[in-house]
């Protein structure tokens, strides 16, 4: 979806590299996370202090090959030592669900001594877990807090917030909360440049996350930081910029929230006018709440629809629409009932509308 806006903005985020840059593994080894660009560091701030999404003052910047590799290295630092857990059970990982579908796949798939993938927050039984909250929440677009309180017990919480942007949902805070996790292939679209960031408060969990991204892959590629710094800076540049700096024009102005907001108020009034025409497709009632980046009451319309098949016949829905040449993921990936599927709002143009003509016409 982002494509079409980064079309528009000519050489605003392009970027060159000399064959002699970036070579060495070491960017600052006065920081923390050694191998983070100085300018993506700075530009990381400046968006979030832009946005007025995340605070960043007192916060390590630690960079990942996009945001997963930090979800595993916030696991790794927050898990309990080797010795510890050779001496007890594996530290339990848990989410409301439904929950994102790749946090049961990616905790378990070393099959880790140090911890293990427990389910749903809501049913979980015990003092000692690390809880993930992701919000607003994938699948279902919905406002999360942690449902368990670290107080009773011995618990930890990570914080995805990776649609934590202006385009899906009113920025009501500045969240401020001990690990938060962002990647700009949400934020901006750039899913293939693999580049994500963690904000750390804790200078010893910060260290332990960089050393699991060193033991991994001995850093991020710098050419993939450079890129992801220019790109980060030519979104806060139109909005920072005065009027008459700013190319504007009728279609495609140059500030990408603008843009994205603009292109998901659309595509979520189609979506809502398919599945009321077909009669048997349900979703999340619509929020809103006063937005502090545009300064004005703003809807939810987050990045995926979580679609119901309200059909009493269908009770596996991504079979039903496969079979209608529409590609879902079951909300039994989700943990969740498979009558639900998630449904991405932010492919191309023509393969959202192709989406929307096959959808309204299915009764």
């Amino acid at each position: 979806m982002f494509e079409e806006f980064w079309r528009e903005t000519g050489d605003a985020a392009e970027v060159v590299i000399p064959g002699w840059q970036t070579m060495s593994y070491f960017s600052d080894v006065t920081n923390v996370c050694w191998f983070l660009e100085p300018e993506l560091d700075r530009q990381v701030r400046r968006l979030h202090r832009v946005v007025g999404n995340a605070a960043v003052d007192g916060y390590h910047v630690l960079v990942g090959t996009g945001s997963t590799q930090l979800f595993m290295a916030a696991l790794y630092a927050l898990a309990p030592d080797a010795a510890a857990a050779a001496a007890g059970e594996p530290i339990s990982v848990v989410s409301t669900a439904p929950y994102y579908s790749s946090y049961p796949a990616v905790t378990d798939f070393l099959r880790s001594g140090l911890f293990r993938w427990a389910g749903d927050a809501d049913a979980f039984k015990g003092d000692s877990y690390i809880e993930l909250v992701c919000s607003p929440n994938n699948p279902d677009g919905a406002i999360r807090e942690a449902v368990l309180d670290p107080k009773t017990g011995n618990g930890r919480t990570v914080h995805d917030l990776a649609y934590y942007w202006p385009q899906y949902t009113p920025i009501t805070k500045r969240a401020s909360h001990d690990i938060m996790l962002f990647t700009v292939s949400k934020s901006t679209g750039h899913a293939g440049t693999r580049i994500g960031w963690a904000l750390v408060k804790d200078r010893a969990i910060a260290r332990k996350m960089t050393k699991f991204v060193e033991l991994n892959t001995i850093g991020v590629s710098k050419d993939s930081q450079m890129r992801a710094a220019k790109v980060l800076a030519a979104v806060s540049d139109g909005y920072e910029r005065r009027p008459e700096q700013t190319k504007e024009t009728t279609t495609t102005p140059l500030r990408l929230f603008d843009f994205g907001r603009r292109k998901m108020v659309e595509r979520w009034s189609m979506l809502r006018a398919a599945a009321a025409a077909s009669g048997i497709f349900s979703l999340p009632e619509e929020t809103s709440g006063f937005c502090n980046f545009t300064k004005e009451t703003a809807a939810t319309n987050p990045a995926f629809a979580w679609l119901r098949c309200d059909r009493e016949d269908v009770e596996d829905c991504a079979g039903f629409l496969r079979g209608h040449k529409i590609l879902t993921r079951s909300g039994a990936q989700f943990g969740a009932d498979a009558r639900y599927v998630r449904v991405s709002m932010l492919d191309r143009d023509d393969a959202f509308d192709i989406f929307i003509n096959r959808l309204s016409s299915l009764k």
